[in-house]
C-alpha cells in the first residue's frame, strides 16, 4: 500500500517508466497533460500500465488529489502476469475491446430482412444416376442434410427426410436410383426474396430445405436448423399473423407479443443489434399491413408514395415500443386529401398496437406532403440550419423509406449535398453537443435522485456524433454503428475513435434495455432511467469510463468545428 499526500506528483512524464501498476484504493488522482486536468481516476481504476507495456515514460502526468491510498503491483510482477492471455489482453486493451470483453457473448440473429440469398449455404450436387446408398454416404462425407441434382430438366432435391421414409420404411434396397426417391420438382423462390418470406414460405410448404435460385441458376441452399426454428418461431409467428385477415386482433395485443419477442430474446444472449433488427422487421411489417387495409378502404393510391420511419425506428434502433416518429411523401400534390385520408387511418391503427402520439408532433398527419414540397423543405433546412428548422433537419436525415415504392432520390441527393455544406454541418455539430454526459466533480457520475438518464447522458450524445460523421463521409446510412464506421473508412475520424464511440453505443444500449425490460417485468414503465443502486460497482465504473470517452470526443467535435462544448 502507498500513502500519497494532497498534490503529490505519483508519476511523470520525465520519468523513464513506472514503477509498477497502480490501482486507487481510496479518494482520488487526477491525469494532468501541460498542466491541465483531463481525467480523474476513483477507487478500483488502474493507472501505470500503458509506461510498462510500452517501456517508455508515462504520457500524462498522474497527481493525487487529496489524501490518496494506491495498492502497487511491481513491474517485475505485473510483466510475469503478461504471461496470462486474459490479463495481457485486458490491460492491452483499448476502450472498445474492454467493452466486448465485459459484454456476455452475445448471439447473432441472421437479419431476417436480408436477401434470403445472404443466409444460404452452398448447395451440394448428387449425379443424376447415383444410388440411394451413393447419396447417403455424400451426405455423410459433407455433413449435409440434402443433395441436389437434376432429373432431366427439373430440379429435384433428396432430403434425408427421403431416405428414411421413402427407402427404409418402404425396405428399398440400396442400389435404388436416388432420383426415383427424390423430391421432384424441387419448390425454389429466388435468393432476392427477404429471409422471412422465404422461412414463412419453407414452413407454409412444410419443407425444410429451399433451393435458391438467380436467372434460373441454383445459387445456395436455406435450411431452417434447429437454431432457426426455435429462436425465430415467435418473430415468424407473428410475421405470420400480420399477413393474415385479422388485422384488430393482432393490434390488441401486438405490444405485449413484441415485448415478449424481446424479453424472449435478450434472455437468450441475443446481442442488442440483433434484437433491434427484429423490432424494425416487425414494426415494419405492421406499418405495411396498416397501409394495405387503409388502401382497402379508401381505394388504390392514385400515385406513388412513400411511408417513412423516422428517429430510432428510421436508424433501425428501437428495441421496444415507443411514441410514433414518421412521415409521408407522394409524387402528384393533387393527390393531398387521399393521403391525409391514409395517413389519419395508419396512425389510428399504430395507436391501437401501442404506439402513443409523437410529443412533438412529428407524424404523418402533420408531415405529409407532395414531393415537390418536401425537396423545398429540405433546401430550406440546408439553406437555413437554426432554431426549429434545425431540430427539424436532425428528425428527417434518420428517414427510412419502409413503404409505398415512391424514389426518394431527390432527397438523398440533396443530403450528399449536405456533406459538402460547411454552415449547416457546423449547425449539426453545435446540436451535437447539447446532450453532455452527466459528469461532475473530479469527473464523477452526477446522479439526479439516485438515477442517471442513460439515452440523454451518452446514447444521445453518440448519436448525435454519428450524424455529423457520416454526413461529412458523405454516407447515406442511417444506422449509428454504420454511420461511424462509414466516417472511420473515409478517415472523417480516427478507426480508435469509431470503435470506442461503437461499443460504447452498445453497453449503454444492452445496460438501458436490461433495465427497461426488468421494469416491465416489475409491472413499471420503461424508462431512460438506471438507478444507482440497481448497478454493480463494476458497471459503474465502466460507465463512468464510458461517459469520459464521450465528453472526450464531443471536445474533439467542438475543437473541429471550432465551438465551445456547453
Amino acid at each position: 500500500m502507498c500513502q500519497f499526500a494532497p498534490g503529490t506528483v505519483i508519476l511523470e512524464p520525465s520519468q523513464t517508466e513506472a514503477e509498477g501498476l497502480y490501482v486507487v484504493y481510496q479518494g482520488a488522482v487526477r491525469l494532468e497533460q501541460d498542466g491541465q486536468a483531463v481525467a480523474w481516476l476513483e477507487p478500483g481504476e488502474a493507472f501505470g500500465y500503458p509506461s510498462l507495456l510500452g517501456q517508455q515514460p508515462p504520457s500524462l502526468t498522474v497527481r493525487a488529489e487529496g489524501e490518496t491510498a494506491c495498492l502497487r503491483l511491481s513491474k517485475e510482477a505485473f510483466r510475469g502476469l503478461l504471461q496470462k492471455p486474459s490479463f495481457a489482453l485486458f490491460f492491452s486493451a483499448r476502450l472498445a475491446e474492454r467493452l466486448r470483453l465485459l459484454q456476455p457473448m452475445a448471439l447473432n440473429l441472421p437479419d431476417l430482412g436480408q436477401p434470403a440469398g445472404e443466409a444460404a449455404e452452398a448447395g451440394v450436387w448428387l449425379e443424376p444416376a447415383a444410388t440411394v446408398a451413393q447419396a447417403a454416404r455424400l451426405m455423410r462425407e459433407r455433413g449435409v442434410s440434402a443433395l441436389l441434382l437434376w432429373e432431366g430438366e427439373r430440379l429435384a432435391i433428396l432430403t434425408d427426410r427421403d431416405l428414411r421414409n421413402r427407402v427404409l420404411a418402404e425396405e428399398r434396397p440400396y442400389h435404388t436410383p436416388a432420383s426415383t426417391v427424390a423430391s421432384s420438382p424441387a419448390k425454389t423462390l429466388p435468393a432476392s426474396t427477404p429471409l422471412h418470406e422465404a422461412l414463412l414460405f419453407m414452413e407454409q410448404q412444410g419443407i425444410h430445405h429451399l433451393p435458391l435460385t438467380q436467372q434460373s441458376h441454383v445459387v445456395g441452399l436455406l435450411t431452417d436448423r434447429a437454431f432457426l426454428r426455435r429462436w425465430l418461431q415467435t418473430p415468424l409467428a407473428l410475421l405470420k399473423r400480420l399477413t393474415e385477415e385479422d388485422h384488430q386482433g393482432i393490434l390488441l395485443d401486438y405490444r405485449q407479443q413484441l415485448e415478449a419477442i424481446v424479453q424472449q430474446m435478450f434472455a437468450a444472449g441475443f446481442a442488442v443489434q440483433a434484437i433491434t433488427r427484429q423490432v424494425s422487421l416487425l414494426n415494419d411489417a405492421l406499418t405495411r399491413t396498416l397501409l394495405r387495409r387503409a388502401e382497402r378502404n379508401l381505394g388504390p393510391p392514385p400515385c406513388p408514395y412513400a411511408w417513412l420511419a423516422l428517429g430510432s425506428e428510421g436508424r433501425t434502433e428501437q428495441a421496444l415500443l415507443t411514441d410514433q416518429d414518421n412521415a409521408l411523401a407522394y409524387q402528384e400534390p393533387a393527390a393531398s386529401n387521399y393521403f391525409q385520408a391514409l395517413a389519419q387511418q395508419v396512425l389510428e391503427g399504430l395507436l391501437q398496437a401501442g404506439f402513443p402520439p409523437c410529443p412533438g408532433g412529428f407524424m404523418a398527419d402533420r408531415w405529409c406532403f407532395s414531393l415537390a414540397e418536401w425537396e423545398a423543405r429540405f433546401e430550406q433546412w440546408l439553406a437555413v440550419p437554426e432554431g426549429e428548422g434545425l431540430l427539424e433537419a436532425q428528425i428527417f436525415l434518420d428517414f427510412r423509406s419502409i413503404a409505398g415504392g415512391l424514389s426518394l432520390e431527390p432527397l438523398q441527393h440533396r443530403l450528399r449535398r449536405a456533406s459538402k455544406n460547411r454552415p449547416f454541418l457546423t449547425a449539426l455539430a453545435r446540436s451535437a453537443l447539447v446532450f453532455t454526459p452527466p459528469l461532475g466533480l473530479l469527473g464523477r457520475i452526477r446522479f439526479e435522485e439516485g438515477t442517471v438518464n442513460l439515452k440523454k447522458g451518452g446514447l444521445a450524445a453518440i448519436v448525435g456524433l454519428a450524424r455529423v460523421y457520416g454526413l461529412e463521409a458523405s454516407s447515406l446510412a442511417r444506422p449509428t454503428l454504420e454511420r461511424l464506421r462509414a466516417a472511420a473508412q473515409a478517415r472523417v475520424i480516427p478507426q480508435e475513435e469509431a470503435e470506442d464511440l461503437g461499443e460504447a453505443f452498445l453497453f449503454l444500449s444492452h445496460l438501458r434495455l436490461r433495465h427497461q425490460l426488468l421494469a416491465l417485468a416489475q409491472g413499471q414503465p420503461p424508462t431512460n432511467r438506471v438507478a444507482q443502486a440497481a448497478l454493480s460497482p463494476r458497471e459503474l465504473q465502466v460507465l463512468r469510463q464510458v461517459f469520459l470517452r464521450v465528453r472526450q470526443a464531443q471536445q474533439t467535435l467542438a475543437a473541429r468545428f471550432r465551438l465551445q462544448v456547453l
